[in-house]
């Protein structure tokens, strides 16, 4: 008997829980051929599952490996979904999106995230990866047009890296052309604001 839409996201949670790379791709497959929205599937099965795995490490039942292992299998269900996920439509200009963690962070699970939500809602992203040098989001936005640079940390230590991007941005006086987005676990909306 096929499985309901809430037992098939729930299996994509607990598959990313485990850390069942195979699973995950198998249940996503089955949602998929079930008919249900791959954007669901992504955000209420593979999300969760990750918020899960985030809520046992902050509870020191999983660590740093286990995270890893779990955004491994996520990422592996992204992949069944990422075809199905709607696009935007192809008749205006597509923004551009530089994004990365800043130097001195290797923590990039929510980075990742966040560039799977921008790519599937139309934007065309550079991932610049983690422990990016500060100049790097600038030199990268400046070589490919970009509208947006969007910086992540999950380190208080790093965050002034934040600030000297947008002081480079300024001391080469284009930070006007340039949205700046920062997110992670230690950015408040006063720092962002600042």
């Amino acid at each position: 008997m096929a499985r309901t839409k809430e037992e098939l996201l729930e299996k994509l949670a607990e598959d990313v829980v485990e850390m069942e790379d195979e699973d995950v791709v198998v249940t996503a497959k089955e949602y998929l051929d079930a008919g249900y929205p791959a954007m669901e599937g992504l955000m209420n099965g593979l999300v969760k599952g990750m918020s899960k795995a985030g809520e046992l490490f902050d509870a020191e039942e999983y660590f740093v490996t286990d995270v890893l292992l779990c955004s491994d299998a996520m990422y592996a269900g992204v992949d069944v979904f990422k075809p199905y996920l709607p696009k935007e439509d192809s008749g205006r200009k597509v923004p551009k999106a530089v994004i990365g963690v800043v130097e001195g962070d290797t923590h990039d699970i929510g980075k990742n995230l966040v560039k799977i939500l921008m790519d599937t809602n139309g934007f065309e992203m550079f991932d610049l990866g983690r422990d990016v040098p500060l100049e790097q989001f600038v030199d990268k936005a400046e070589e490919v047009g970009a509208d947006i640079i969007a910086m992540s940390t999950l380190m208080t230590p790093t965050m002034g890296g934040m600030r000297r991007v947008i002081e480079i941005l300024k001391e080469r006086g284009i930070r006007d052309k340039y949205t700046v987005m920062v997110g992670g676990s230690p950015i408040s909306q006063k720092f962002a604001d600042e």
